[in-house]
């Protein structure tokens, strides 16, 4: 049976202070040593010491995880306890996922649980067994393991979701199903994630049978599969030539709102490398070029050098990973950091000073003076330079530096990638410079990038969650018409609602309807938040409950939803 044909089944204190008086009468007097039960000492706002708001979670990670690699177990032993941390299961687990020493990580494992009032949960153990895993030491995995079982912790299908999936990698592949079978046993039942691991398991070792059994069983089990499923089916079906049917899939699931990611676009030509298919190549790489979805460098040089065998244009795979062409820039003879003086006689030359100081060393101080400079002097970069220069900044926090790039490439005219103006957008919310946010936005709007129905969503929800209507606004206003749904307009509804403006997201409604766009039940659970708390608007709610009431009731029987209104019912319809 056809993989498609078996989609096609599926479903998708009040401080008492003392009165004048009594300060004037107790001025002759010696203050007492021990103040006496019957007043409150006022605290002492000079010895106060008030937490930093700007210390966050990751700080205190890579901090950890610093001492971790760069010190000495013994070293960094005197150092934890002395860090102020409040240590609890979520900060060792970010720590040991952070992958330090696997020998240092075990080491901090079992130091964390002689901390007083600490004990590790599964979430640690799991993280514990992965880094066993990762690192092949299975019969340690198996320790480890054990060792939640003595401790009575609760083993649940993650747990062994990661057991067998390094079992089966390692090569025992009756070991896995035993944990399978011991997983079913306990009563853990299986995730989507589990039985894509298990499915891929099968398919890894040739047993193809098997594998369909267990996508049959996920099927039957009513669990619906992910992209990394479907990857798992499309990766198969190409390493066996057939693509046919693996581009069947792949165009399926996006109509049934599965959109492939960058693992798995990157998973699928890797695939096809190695079997010359360049003509399935091809339509994936349209997708990635029109998603805004690119290839990892090792995959990249794997593609094109599969193109150049086969005799065909690299036109695309270049076009579509334009970032890489930063890299080739300085791939050859290139040994030293080169100097921060700028030649204006020859402009190619810039893109691979920047390119070297930024991909070879790292030296991000040295390209912010290359920008000053080049900006003094109206010197031009090519856009997927400024672009890897705006993600590497944001990659390691430093929104100096993006906030410059972001202000060189507007001056000069210069549009960047839409991943750089996403990653942009994402540390400008992080560090709560909303206004930049729109900036951004503007930009990108000129560059001629979608946000697309999520983000630009999600993002007008977050400036308004931000207590900034006006942005929110703004950014509503900058979407293009033709791209401004029901998920962008329940958006700005919700703002005006927590804003208490309910008269305003009344007029974005009405301007909704005059478009022909129908609300959602995100809608109707938004309107009827705010208006129900107001008696101006107790018509307009009850005649709001009705519609509600109304498309409740024929959901059931709506076969076609569109994707637009189930983003917007994931964003703000309750109960679903």
């Amino acid at each position: 049976m056809r993989f498609s044909t078996i989609l096609r089944k599926a479903r998708i204190q009040i401080c008492h202070c003392r009165s004048s008086v009594k300060l004037l009468h107790s001025l002759p007097r010696p203050r007492p040593r021990n103040p006496t039960k019957r007043f409150f000492q006022k605290p002492n706002p000079a010895k106060t010491q008030t937490p930093d708001p700007r210390v966050y979670t990751r700080d205190i990670v890579s901090n950890i995880y610093n001492i971790l690699k760069y010190s000495t177990w013994e070293s960094a032993r005197e150092q934890l306890p002395h860090l102020g941390v409040r240590w609890d299961s979520h900060i060792i687990n970010r720590v040991l996922k952070a992958h330090p020493p696997m020998q240092k990580a075990w080491l901090f494992f079992n130091w964390a649980s002689e901390i007083k009032g600490f004990k590790h949960d599964h979430f640690t153990y799991t993280t514990m067994l992965d880094i066993f895993g990762e690192a092949g030491r299975i019969q340690s995995m198996y320790s480890v393991f054990q060792l939640m079982k003595e401790k009575g912790v609760v083993i649940d299908t993650v747990t062994y979701t990661s057991l067998i999936h390094w079992v089966s990698s390692s090569g025992d592949v009756d070991g896995a199903m035993k944990l399978w079978e011991e997983m079913r046993d306990q009563g853990s039942e299986p995730t989507v994630v589990s039985y894509t691991a298990y499915m891929k398991m099968f398919f890894d070792n040739g047993k193809v049978e098997e594998a369909t059994e267990v996508y049959k069983e996920m099927l039957r089990s009513r669990i619906s599969p992910n992209c990394h499923t479907y990857t798992v089916l499309m990766e198969y079906l190409v390493g066996t030539g057939k693509c046919e049917e693996a581009l069947d899939i792949f165009f399926k699931m996006q109509e049934i709102g599965v959109q492939p990611d960058k693992a798995a676009c990157n998973i699928l030509i890797g695939k096809a490398c190695k079997f010359g298919e360049t003509s399935f190549m091809t339509r994936i790489l349209l997708y990635m070029k029109e998603n805004g979805i690119v290839l990892r460098h090792t995959v990249f040089f794997e593609a094109l050098e599969t193109l150049k065998d086969a005799g065909e244009s690299d036109y695309l795979l270049r076009e579509a990973n334009s970032h890489i062409s930063a890299e080739s820039l300085c791939s050859n003879n290139i040994d030293e950091t080169p100097k921060v003086e700028v030649d204006e006689e020859k402009s190619v030359d810039y893109s691979r000073v920047i390119s070297s100081v930024l991909l070879m060393k790292q030296n991000l101080v040295a390209v912010d003076h290359l920008l000053n400079q080049m900006k003094d002097r109206n010197i031009k970069l090519d856009s997927f330079v400024v672009s890897a220069i705006v993600e590497t900044n944001c990659d390691r926090c430093r929104t100096e530096g993006a906030s410059l790039a972001l202000d060189y490439s507007s001056e000069m005219g210069i549009h960047l990638e839409k991943t750089a103006y996403l990653a942009l957008v994402g540390n400008f919310l992080r560090s709560n410079e909303l206004a930049k946010v729109t900036e951004t936005v503007k930009e990108m709007v000129k560059g001629q990038h979608s946000l697309g129905v999520y983000q630009g969503a999600t993002l007008i929800h977050k400036l308004g969650f931000g207590r900034r209507p006006r942005l929110a606004a703004e950014v509503f206003d900058l979407i293009p018409d033709d791209q401004k749904g029901v998920a962008a307009y329940t958006a700005l509804m919700d703002v005006y609602i927590s804003a208490g403006s309910p008269e305003k997201a009344m007029k974005i409604l009405e301007a909704m309807r005059e478009r022909e766009i129908m609300p959602s039940l995100g809608t109707y659970n938004v309107l009827l938040s705010g208006l129900e708390k107001t008696s101006d608007f107790q018509r307009e709610a009850a005649s709001l409950r009705k519609e509600k009431k109304s498309l409740v009731a024929s959901g059931r029987f709506r076969e076609n939803v569109d994707v637009e209104e189930k983003i917007c019912d994931l964003l703000f319809a309750r109960n679903l």
